[in-house]
């Protein structure tokens, strides 16, 4: 009897100087192909950047692929901070080019990264959870306020940012919370922290120390109920459980009424698309809306994407105004009258602030 095939989540980054991103950008794309892996990977002037989903072989061949990559070999932590998974956890491979391969604004070289690296072990940063000594350090999580709502290390205080790009304008407010105070920052998998440690010392804060692998490696290391909450990941995963029953902890609450919650969700007002926790029953209730502005708006435009437990294709709907098959105050009454009748909860209740 065949043994069951086992699947990989594999997040990983390296940045080193590329002179052709274009043509690595078509042999990797090439060879991803061939082999039927799934994922996401970015290559530009900056290195690569990697979130993808493999089977054992695919796994075998993709490392071997990269280690004996002239530039692309000897990346970090790619064993350790691998997670299995029930299966391929991104609908298709998509190899692209991008300039920076985490937008923060600019472009640093290898160089840059490599002189402003500052590490803290993952054994060291949980000697200091551990001791939760929090007047000798600020621990910052640097990524997004919807990742951190949903999920975060004991005594880390957020970034405030809803895009990566904003973080620049937060520098004073780290320094003036900083004070006398050991800096220790994180993100996901580390990369946005590598790049980070170069604005922030070009903007004097110096010695700011980063977590090595970010919170995948530790949780992959550490089952410790130090991590609160689940993990947002960039996969078909979304919202990732981490720990077990005795140490994991739920910190999420939901957008609508402030109940503890887990489950992340977009606004269907595709303009608006805001990421949400919420119960299942409460987002399905609200029909996938976040607010009564963007119900009224989404029927106004008809920009709604599909959902599951609407009947309604949208989508289709668009396309028939398109070829004139119907004008777009016909399917706008059209829209309006199965929405209105659909909807449950009056949103003008108060919705819930975290």
């Amino acid at each position: 009897m065949s043994s069951k095939v086992k699947y990989y989540l594999l997040a990983f980054y390296k940045f080193v100087n590329v002179e052709n991103p274009e043509v690595e950008v078509k042999k990797l794309k090439q060879f991803c192909d061939g082999i039927g892996m799934k994922g996401r990977i970015y290559i530009g002037e900056e290195g690569i950047n990697a979130q993808c989903s493999v089977n054992d072989g695919q796994k075998t061949a993709l490392l071997l692929y990269f280690n004996t990559h002239p530039l692309f070999n000897n990346i970090p932590d790619i064993e350790l901070k691998s997670t299995q998974v029930p299966d391929h956890q991104f609908p298709k491979m998509i190899v692209r080019y991008k300039k920076e391969i985490v937008g923060l604004g600019v472009v640093y070289n290898a160089s840059e990264i490599e002189e402003s690296k500052f590490k803290i072990s993952i054994d060291e940063f949980k000697n200091v959870i551990d001791k939760g000594n929090s007047s000798d350090y600020l621990i910052l999580d640097m990524r997004n306020n919807y990742e951190y709502d949903l999920g975060h290390f004991k005594n880390a205080q957020p970034a405030g940012t809803m895009t990566f790009r904003e973080t620049e304008k937060y520098i004073a407010d780290y320094r003036a919370k900083s004070g006398d105070k050991e800096v220790i920052m994180y993100c996901t998998g580390g990369i946005r922290c590598e790049k980070l440690a170069v604005l922030l010392k070009n903007s004097g804060m110096e010695n700011v120390k980063q977590l090595d692998g970010g919170v995948i490696k530790y949780t992959n290391l550490h089952n410790d109920g130090n991590w609160l909450g689940n993990l947002y990941t960039f996969d078909d995963r979304v919202s990732t459980f981490i720990g077990d029953s005795e140490t994991h902890t739920i910190i999420g609450k939901s957008h609508y009424s402030g109940d503890p919650a887990e489950t992340m969700y977009n606004c269907r007002y595709s303009i608006c698309n805001k990421q949400i926790i919420a119960n299942p029953k409460e987002y399905k209730k609200h029909f996938g809306f976040c607010s009564e502005e963007c119900f009224d708006n989404a029927i106004q435009d008809l920009n709604i994407r599909n959902i599951e437990f609407d009947d309604l294709d949208y989508k289709h709907i668009r396309n028939q105004i398109k070829r004139g098959l119907g004008t777009f105050e016909e399917m706008q009454i059209l829209v309006s009258e199965h929405l209105k009748g659909k909807k449950t909860l009056n949103f003008k209740e108060k919705v819930f602030e975290s």
